[in-house]
């Protein structure tokens, strides 16, 4: 029973906020989630993942096994997601990017800080921060053809890794006055994500919900499995791997939505995954935090 209540106690915060943002749209009232995710993203978010790291106390050994943990999981989630579009005969372009992300930033980072604390939380990060640079690549390219290496580099979220990976390493602390500014900034980011989420999904007009709901459910399956075999070939100790675990079994990120929308590559097929991925989450989320924490 206690096992619950805590289960209860990590995911209720996350739910409550995005189902403050689905009301607050029901209710007609106006939100801007271009202006907020803009905010987010090039401000916010950043310094979250800046002073979350700065301030995180990570062996280089483990933060090297994260790193490659991560990238090898993503790796298998691509493939095993190629493998799902094939076989169901989808189009590579609509479907591969949203089965291969999902949501670490909105869902992700805050699931691993309510349940781990700031170590969970620095190990989100990374992970993130990983996912963002080849969503923003590879993922991009696969939608429009249009991913370059200049775009990774304009994004504020991987200077925001990169600085903090490097006073990480070199143990470096910026003075007190700017660390307690950035974290303030950084504390935006979680409540604006969390909200954002449930406005957009709100605004979302789906397609093909049974086709969703069995694609969702093989991305459940696919990115559970490649989390726990990537972990366990790198020996991650047992926070690192319920934090990649988490991170991959978030549902289909908003982001592949709007993404889809800006080269019209069959945006309603995309609003169907991301709804029934994040009710789905609603049911697999609490269940694989039992056997987590």
């Amino acid at each position: 029973m206690n096992l619950i209540f805590n289960v209860l106690e990590i995911v209720t915060p996350v739910f409550f906020l995005a189902g403050i943002g689905f009301t607050w749209v029901k209710m007609g009232f106006e939100y801007n989630v271009e202006f907020v995710t803009r905010l987010a993203v090039t401000l916010s978010v950043p310094c979250l993942i800046f002073v979350a790291l700065m301030k995180t106390e990570i062996a280089p050994d483990t933060l090297q096994a994260v790193s490659l943990a991560a990238i090898t999981a993503y790796a298998l989630v691509t493939g095993g997601s190629f493998l799902v579009v094939r076989v169901m005969r989808l189009d590579i372009s609509t479907y591969l990017a949203p089965i291969t992300f999902g949501n670490t930033g909105n869902i992700g980072l805050p699931l691993a800080f309510f349940a781990f604390g700031d170590e969970g939380l620095g190990y989100a990060v990374i992970i993130f921060a990983i996912m963002a640079i080849y969503n923003f690549t590879c993922g991009v390219w696969v939608i429009s053809g249009g991913g370059s290496l200049l775009k990774v580099i304009k994004e504020p979220m991987v200077w925001g890794t990169f600085l903090g990976a490097v006073f990480l390493i070199n143990n470096w602390e910026t003075p007190k006055f700017l660390t307690s500014t950035l974290e303030l900034i950084g504390q935006m980011a979680i409540p604006l994500m969390l909200i954002t989420l449930g406005v957009a999904v709100a605004r979302l007009q789906p397609q093909d919900v049974y086709r969703a709901f069995i694609i969702s459910t093989l991305k459940f399956l696919i990115c559970i499995t490649s989390a726990i075999i990537a972990g366990i070939y790198f020996k991650l100790d047992s926070i690192p791997l319920a934090v990649l675990i988490i991170q991959l079994i978030t549902p289909v990120a908003v982001t592949s939505y709007l993404l889809a929308t800006k080269y019209n590559d069959n945006p309603n097929a995309v609003a169907g995954l991301v709804i029934v991925s994040t009710l789905l989450s609603i049911v697999y989320i609490p269940i694989t935090l039992m056997f987590l924490i």
